[in-house]
């Protein structure tokens, strides 16, 4: 794990690639709706595709709170990135704390470098916040898997490599997830990219449909070597996820946030800059404190995961709170800026689109909320949820 020296210079690099090479992009890219490659390829060199993959896999073995940071970072500059790097070091988290030896040894030294890039395939037409309810199956053909089924939503699905399948081995088996696997499956004939999803915002990195039919993979290809895990795999994943979802919230809200300052003292009516009237002050006043509140949120669930302790409560409420807070504060930057923030000439109207997705990715503000809720009612009866932390 790298020191706290390290870890600076990682956010510090990650922060110069952000202003010399995405900010002069990002908009394009956007607006076009053009997949990124030279910037993927520098975060290839970077070493990000790889940063929380221990390092005797070639990884830089970041911690939860320095990927949160990194994360952050490159929100500011450009959410969308960030979704090239989430889906893919999920899986490998998954891949390190469940897969077999073999499996951590021949795979994660290629995603730690992006020749392999993680795709996690959950939702399904039918199937989203409700992972027990998946359709898509992998049928046991002797020494192989036939999978079958169509996943919904999946980023990277168009360049990634390395699809991790939620599917169910066991159809009949009650309770649902039980009957749940991961199978760690490869482009090949089955694996069809039907299309790739427009979008309102998070352009750029492609968003796909993808249908399965009669791709085979090995029965060695089996996240752990045993049926029946996947849904536990999800489970622990989302934890890391809903902390990158958080991250990207805080990045997007600052941009919105440090543009609406700036703009503040420029723009003048009336005879003096708008950050001189009370009404513009309280909004950047309230921007700011829910953009603080965030990062503060998000720092705590990944703290709390790099103890290594369950975080499902920490990781709900920092996603619940600065996705609705970067919403707001998108709404605010649009309200400062007037008519021409709702111009392409400048970033806060991508913001404003942008930010609607952390609302709804790695599970619905409303699920954030029935997560919360259960885990204070299990772990804090007396409702003293504090009294571990003073």
């Amino acid at each position: 794990m790298p020191d706290t020296e390290t870890a600076n210079l990682v956010i510090a690099t990650v922060r110069d690639f952000v202003d010399r090479e995405v900010r002069p992009v990002a908009a394009a890219h956007d607006h076009d709706d053009t997949y990124p490659e030279a910037l993927i390829d520098r975060m290839k060199e970077l070493g990000l595709f790889g940063l929380t993959i221990p390092e005797q896999f070639g990884g830089a073995g970041a911690s939860p709170t320095l990927y949160a940071n990194v994360i952050e970072e490159l929100a500011l500059g450009w959410m969308s990135l960030t979704g090239a790097l989430n889906t893919h070091l999920l899986l490998a988290l998954m891949i390190q704390e469940s897969g077999t030896d073999e499996q951590r040894e021949r795979l994660l030294p290629l995603m730690a470098d992006g020749t392999l890039r993680g795709v996690l395939c959950i939702t399904e037409p039918g199937a989203g916040t409700d992972v027990q309810a998946i359709q898509a199956r992998a049928v046991d053909d002797g020494d192989h898997y036939l999978l079958t089924g169509s996943k919904m939503f999946i980023t990277n699905g168009r360049h990634g490599d390395l699809y991790g399948v939620v599917c169910k081995t066991d159809p009949d088996a009650e309770p649902a997830y039980k009957g749940i696997s991961l199978i760690l499956a490869q482009k090949g004939p089955g694996l069809t990219v039907v299309r790739d999803i427009p979008k309102m915002g998070y352009r750029g990195i492609e968003t796909t449909e993808l249908s399965f039919d009669g791709l085979r993979v090995p029965k060695t290809d089996l996240l752990g070597g045993v049926e029946g895990q996947g849904f536990r795999h999800v489970m622990r994943g989302l934890e890391l996820g809903r902390v990158n979802v958080a991250a990207r919230a805080v990045g997007v809200a600052r941009a919105a946030l440090q543009d609406s300052i700036r703009y503040a003292q420029q723009r003048q009516t009336f005879g003096k800059p708008i950050a001189e009237h009370q009404a513009i002050q309280e909004l950047l006043a309230d921007m700011a404190t829910d953009v603080q509140a965030s990062h503060l949120l998000v720092v705590n669930a990944a703290a709390k995961m790099e103890r290594g302790e369950r975080a499902d409560l920490e990781a709900g409420m920092a996603k619940l709170f600065a996705s609705e807070a970067c919403l707001r504060v998108a709404t605010s930057a649009m309200r400062i800026h007037g008519g021409v923030g709702y111009t392409q000439d400048l970033p806060i109207e991508r913001y404003f689109r942008d930010a609607p997705l952390m609302i709804i990715g790695e599970g619905t503000s409303e699920i954030q909320r029935q997560v919360i809720a259960r885990r204070l009612i299990s772990q804090y009866p007396d409702g003293d949820l504090l009294r571990d932390s003073l």
